[in-house]
C-alpha cells in the first residue's frame, strides 16, 4: 500500500496545486504559488499528468505477467503450462486449488497488481475531475470536456476491469477528499459505477463546446494508429463497455440476466475494425503475457479441450472418452485434424508442419497464415497433468513478438481488441434475444473466413453443417462422447478462437458465464488482503475464493456443461 498511496499522495498535492491558478492563458507561471505548485501546479501539468494514465491502466492490465493472467489462462484452459512461475502451476484445474488470499500467499504479488494499478488510476482520474469542478481552469470549454470525457473513460476502465476480476472494488468517487479511502463495493455496484463513468465520458465528447484545444486526443494519450475523434473516442467507450457489461457475470444465471440489448447496441456501434495499440517496450505500452506465449517455451501450448472441438479425425473423440486423469498418459501429445484453416492444414504432424512454419511469418508487419502451429519437433512440452499436452501452440502475434514494426521486437501496432469479439457480443446478445438468423449471420463471418461451412438453419437445436466434418464437436451427456454443436455452440466456439490472446483473460470471463470453466475453479479474487489490513481487517476476516474452508460462498464453478 505504501507505493501506491505516496504516488496518489504526489497526484493529489499535483491537482490540487493547478486548481490556484486560473489564469486563461495556460503558459502563465503565479509567482505566488509554491515551488511544488509551479512545478507541478499549472492546469497544463496536470492534463500531462492525466494523459499519462491510460499507460498506466494498460501497465496494470497489460504490462506484466506478474498478474492474474496467468493463473485465469490456466484455469480456463486457454492455457497449459506446469511452471510455478506467476502461480500458473498453483491453479492447476482438476486439482482443487482455490485463489487463496492469506497473508503472504505465494502469488500475493499477482493478487494485487490489478487492483492496486486499477485504484491508481481510478484515483487520480477521479482527483482530476475533483479539481475541475473546484475551479481548474483549463482553458476553454472544449479542452474542458475532452479533458473530462478521458477522466470519466479511465474511471470507467479502471474500476470495471477489477470489477471483473474481483468480488469487490475500492472506488474512489469524483468530489472525495484525496486524503479519503475508497469506499469497498460490490463488484455489481462498482459495475455500475463504471458504466455510469462510460456514458458521462460519451455526454462530454458529445457536448457542444467552443474555444478549441479539443478533440482528437493529443497522440501521445492512447497510442494507436486511429487518431481520437470525437467519433472513434466514442466508439473506442462503447467496445469497451460492451465487453465489460458482458463478462461481468459470475454464472449463466448472471449471463443471461445481462441488459443484452445494451451490449448489441454497444458493440454495434463500437469498432469497426481490430482496435490497434502501438506498443513500445521502452515507453509503453507493453502486453507481456501476449509476448510470452509468442515462443516455444514451457510457458505455453494449448490443451485439447476447446481447440480439439476442431478435429474431424475422431482423435478429439477418442480423448473425451478418457477419463480426465487419463488423457494425454504415456506422454501422447494431441494430434488433431481440422478443416478450421486457422489450424494447420493436414493428415499428419509432418504435414501439419510442412504446411505453415514460423519462419514463413518472421518479418516485420506479417500477419501469420494459421493462428497455431504445429510445434516442430523437439520442442514438445511433455511435463505436468496429460490433459495439458498438445502439439499447439498460439501463434496469432508472433511477427509482433519478432520484429513488431520494424523498429523492434515487440514494438508497433497490435490488436487489442478485434472486431469479431464486438460481432460475437452482438450475436450472443441476438441469439438470446430469439434472433437466431442473425446471430448465425454474425457467426458464419469467421466461419467462412476460415473454410466452414456457413449455418443456415436458424434455431436453438440444429446440429452444424458438415456431417461427419463438423466444427464444432462438442461433448455430450454422459459427457463421453462427442457431437456437431449447434448454433451456441459455434457462437462460442467462434468467440474463444477469434479471441485467443488478444485481450485480458478472455477464455476464463466467457468461460465461466457460459458454464464452461472446470469444476472447482474459483470464479473470482478477493479484495487482496493487503488492502484489507489496510482497511483494519483482523487476519480471521481475509477469505479467499473457490473450494474450501474460509472461502467466499458459492465461489467454485460447479461441473461444466461440457463435463469437465
Amino acid at each position: 500500500m505504501i507505493k501506491t498511496s505516496v504516488r496518489w499522495a504526489a497526484v493529489a498535492a499535483a491537482l490540487i496545486g493547478a486548481i490556484a491558478c486560473n489564469d486563461t492563458d495556460l503558459g502563465v507561471v503565479n509567482p505566488n504559488s509554491g515551488e511544488s505548485s509551479r512545478v507541478l501546479g499549472t492546469p497544463n501539468d496536470a492534463e500531462a499528468l492525466l494523459g499519462t494514465y491510460y499507460k498506466r491502466w494498460s501497465s496494470g492490465v497489460y504490462g506484466s505477467t506478474t498478474d492474474l493472467q496467468g493463473m485465469a489462462n490456466i484455469q480456463s484452459l486457454m492455457n497449459y503450462s506446469s511452471l510455478a512461475n506467476s502461480c500458473q502451476n498453483a491453479r492447476t484445474p482438476f486439482t482443487g486449488a482455490a485463489n487463496s488470499n492469506a497473508p503472504g500467499n505465494v502469488c500475493a504479488g499477482e493478487q494485487y497488481r490489478l487492483f492496486s494499478y486499477m485504484g491508481e488510476v481510478n484515483r487520480v482520474a477521479s482527483t482530476f475531475l475533483t479539481a475541475v469542478d473546484k475551479g481548474l481552469n483549463l482553458g476553454s470549454a472544449e479542452r474542458t470536456n475532452r479533458d473530462k470525457a478521458f477522466a470519466q473513460f479511465l474511471r470507467g476502465i479502471s474500476i470495471g476491469y477489477t470489477a471483473l476480476m474481483h468480488d469487490s472494488v475500492s472506488v474512489v468517487s469524483v468530489g472525495q477528499s484525496s486524503e479519503e479511502a475508497g469506499v469497498l463495493v460490490g463488484y455489481k455496484a462498482a459495475a455500475d459505477s463504471a458504466y455510469l463513468a462510460f456514458q458521462l465520458a460519451i455526454d462530454l465528447t458529445n457536448a457542444a463546446a467552443t474555444g478549441g484545444q479539443g478533440f482528437p486526443l493529443p497522440t501521445t494519450w492512447i497510442p494507436s494508429p486511429t487518431s481520437w475523434s470525437k467519433a472513434s473516442f466514442v466508439q473506442l467507450v462503447r467496445s469497451y463497455r460492451a465487453r465489460l457489461r458482458a463478462n461481468m457475470a459470475r454464472t449463466p444465471a448472471e449471463r443471461a440476466a445481462v441488459d443484452w440489448t445494451k451490449v448489441v447496441d454497444d458493440a454495434r456501434n463500437g469498432f469497426t475494425t481490430d482496435h490497434l495499440v502501438t506498443t513500445n517496450v521502452t515507453t509503453g505500452p507493453t502486453n507481456s503475457w501476449r509476448s510470452q506465449y509468442q515462443t516455444f517455451t514451457t510457458w505455453h501450448q494449448m490443451p485439447p479441450f476447446f481447440i480439439g472441438m476442431a478435429d474431424v479425425s475422431g482423435s478429439y473423440a477418442a480423448w473425451i472418452a478418457q477419463p480426465v486423469s487419463d488423457r494425454g498418459a504415456g506422454n501422447v501429445g494431441f494430434l488433431m485434424v481440422t478443416p478450421d484453416l486457422r489450424f494447420p492444414q493436414g493428415a499428419t504432424r509432418a504435414a501439419q508442419q510442412a504446411d505453415f512454419s514460423l519462419p514463413s511469418c518472421t518479418a516485420a508487419n506479417t500477419t501469420c497464415k494459421r493462428y497455431f502451429v504445429n510445434r516442430p519437433g523437439g520442442n514438445d512440452v511433455l511435463s505436468g497433468a496429460g490433459f495439458g499436452w498438445s502439439n499447439y501452440d498460439h501463434v496469432r502475434f508472433y511477427p509482433w513478438n519478432l520484429s513488431g514494426d520494424g523498429s523492434g521486437a515487440r514494438n508497433g501496432p497490435t490488436p487489442h481488441m478485434v472486431k469479431p469479439e464486438l460481432d460475437l457480443l452482438q450475436a450472443e446478445g441476438l441469439y438470446r434475444a430469439g434472433d437466431f438468423a442473425g446471430a448465425a449471420a454474425l457467426v458464419n463471418v469467421t466461419r467462412v473466413r476460415n473454410g466452414l461451412p456457413a449455418i443456415t438453419d436458424f434455431n436453438a437445436t440444429a446440429r452444424v453443417p458438415g456431417g461427419g466434418d463438423c466444427v464444432p464437436k462438442v461433448p455430450v451427456a454422459p459427457f463421453n462422447v462427442v457431437a456437431c454443436g449447434t448454433l451456441w455452440d459455434a457462437l462460442k466456439y467462434e468467440k474463444r478462437i477469434e479471441t485467443a490472446y488478444t485481450a485480458y483473460s478472455p477464455w476464463f470471463l466467457d468461460g465461466r458465464g457460459w458454464g464452461e470453466l472446470p469444476k472447482d475453479t474459483p470464479l473470482f479474487w478477493a479484495v487482496p488482503y493487503q488492502d484489507l489490513q489496510a482497511r483494519g481487517a483482523a487476519v480471521s476476516a481475509i477469505y479467499g475464493a473457490g473450494p474450501g474452508a474460509g472461502n467466499a460462498a458459492g465461489s467454485a464453478a460447479p461441473v461444466s456443461v461440457y463435463g469437465w
